[in-house]
C-alpha cells in the first residue's frame, strides 16, 4: 500500500500540469528539476510529491 498525497499537493500538481503541459513528463527526476527551476517557496518534499504525482498521472494517461 503506497502512501498517500495530500489534496493540496494534487490541486498545486494539476495546476502546473496545466499551465505548463509541454514541460513535463513521466520522467520523475526531469519534473523534479523543472520545478526547482521555478524557484517557488516549496519545501523538497512537496516539490518531490508533486513531480512524483505528476510523472504517475502522465504514465497512466500513457498506459490508457
Amino acid at each position: 500500500m503506497g502512501k498517500a498525497v495530500p489534496k493540496i499537493i494534487k490541486h498545486r500538481a494539476k495546476r502546473f500540469l496545466e499551465k505548463f503541459p509541454d514541460k513535463f513528463s513521466s520522467d520523475f527526476e526531469k519534473n523534479k528539476q523543472f520545478l526547482r527551476s521555478l524557484n517557488l517557496p516549496f519545501s523538497k518534499l512537496e516539490i518531490n510529491l508533486m513531480a512524483g504525482f505528476i510523472a504517475r498521472l502522465l504514465d497512466n494517461k500513457e498506459a490508457s
